[in-house]
Order: C-alpha cells, then structure tokens, then sequence
C-alpha cells in the first residue's frame, strides 16, 4: 500500500482559507486533480485563479454550499473537469461561540446546516458517483471521505455549546456512514481538530492573545499545529494506506485531550 493520491480526484470543502486550503494545495501538490470549492469566490479565485491551466489539476467552484441544488452543481462541475471524483474531503466548518443561555434556535439550526446536513448531503451525493463510476471494479477501494471535525465533540466548552452538539452529531454521522458505505468499499473517517492553526484559531488569536499561551500550557507538545500537518492526516485517511480503517475519528491535537486542563504540566 501507498500514502500516494497521485492521480486521484478530491473535492475539498472550505477551500479558501486555513485547513481547508491547506489540504487543497497539499493535495494538489501530491499530484491529486482538485476541486477547491468554498462560499467565498474572491479568496478562490485569490488562491487557484491565476495558477489554473487547461490541461491543469487545480479548479474552484464557488456557491452557497447550504443549498443543495449547489452541491449538485459542485459535484456536476467536478466531473465536468476531472470525470471522475475519488476522494471528498468535508473541511467547509463554522464555529460560533456563545453564552449557553443566550443561544437562539437560529444560530444553533444554522451551526446544525454547516456543519452537519451540508456534509451528509455532499456525502450522500458524491458516495453515489463513486459507486456508479465503480461498477465494473471488483476489488480495492472505490472511494473516501474524510470529515473535519474537532475534538468540542468530546470536551465540555460552554461557550461552544453549538458548535460542540454539531461536532459530536457529525462524528456519529461519520460513523454511521462508514457501516452504510463498507459494503460499497467506501471508507468514511474524520480528523478531529484541537491545537491547529485553522482560520477560526487565527482570529480569536488575533482578538485574544492569551488564548494562546493557554492552549500551549494546556497540549502536552506545547504548541499549535500547522494546518500543513492536518493535510497530512488527511491524506494518510484518503489513501489506500488506510484501506481497512473506516468510521474513525483520528485526533490532531498535540495531546490536548490527554489531560486534565487542571493539572496541566508546566512549559
């Protein structure tokens, strides 16, 4: 077996900045046909515009990622360009934060649509493709997803309180795609995110500095983690390296989860 995806076609989601472009580029530089695609198509066009040949491996696809005639389209213009799709990786994420008694059905309904029924519908669509474009393969893998989840999942944040519920539904959303899908040689696997340097980290780092000497204090490598090490994860998950894994959630966190913030050792 191979880490190689050379060759191989991925959507990625949330492609425009932090983790979600740092898994595009890595994937691309890898030798993999990709599929940048995002709401925000002037950061796109930013990042694939000018570097987007003919005959290339980069294209972007830019829509309201909500609507699912979008994904229909997103999914449409993928094969359009490459024929085919391989790999889907579900990095398009929104993290509110909240005072629990002040969070409005409104914000927790539309953490739920981002983070979860954007993901499953793209799933359910794209695992559809693959199946189809497989019918005549009689061995190996036919497909992978990989979802980007976090590790609020399983950690008790008060002020995350919707982004944690949705995390935690999209971990069991993982899972029960990956029985769904086994029969169909499909694997379905999530990362959950702690220390990293994704585009959401950034900001609150930016608003709040001492947000970061907190989560170094508190992982016991004692730094964050550069979206470049979470693409490759994410890539480990979308090679057949990792053929006879499915409905995992692989932590990249630096150990954060280890411990007991109270007890936290020393830097």
């Amino acid at each position: 077996m191979s880490f190689s995806i050379e060759g191989k076609t991925a959507i990625v989601t949330g492609a425009a900045n932090g983790v979600g472009l740092a898994i595009a580029r890595h994937f691309v530089n890898q030798g993999a046909n990709v599929m940048f695609a995002d709401m925000d198509e002037a950061r796109l066009y930013h990042e694939c515009g000018e570097v987007i040949e003919e005959d290339g491996n980069i294209r972007y696809f830019a829509g309201d990622l909500r609507e699912r005639l979008t994904l229909a389209n997103l999914l449409s213009a993928t094969i359009d360009a490459f024929d085919r799709v391989d790999i889907l990786v579900n990095g398009s994420r929104q993290v509110l934060r909240s005072d629990p008694l002040d969070l409005d059905d409104t914000t927790l309904e539309a953490l739920i649509m981002q983070n979860v029924t954007n993901t499953f519908r793209l799933s359910q669509m794209v695992a559809k493709r693959m199946i189809k474009q497989a019918a005549d393969k009689e061995e190996g893998q036919v497909g992978a997803i990989v979802n980007l989840s976090s590790i609020a999942a399983r950690r008790t944040q008060p002020e995350l309180l919707g982004f944690s519920v949705s995390m935690a539904a999209l971990d069991q959303v993982t899972r029960s795609l990956a029985v769904s899908l086994a029969e169909h040689r499909i694997r379905v696997n999530s990362v959950a995110l702690g220390s990293v340097m994704s585009a959401s980290l950034s900001l609150s780092l930016k608003e709040h500095d001492e947000y970061r000497k907190e989560i170094e204090d508190n992982t016991p490598l004692g730094r964050i983690a550069s979206p470049a090490e979470l693409a490759q994860a994410v890539q480990f998950l979308a090679s057949e390296s990792s053929g006879f894994i499915t409905g995992q959630i692989m932590t990249v966190d630096g150990g954060r989860t280890l411990i007991d913030p109270v007890c936290a050792p020393a830097h």
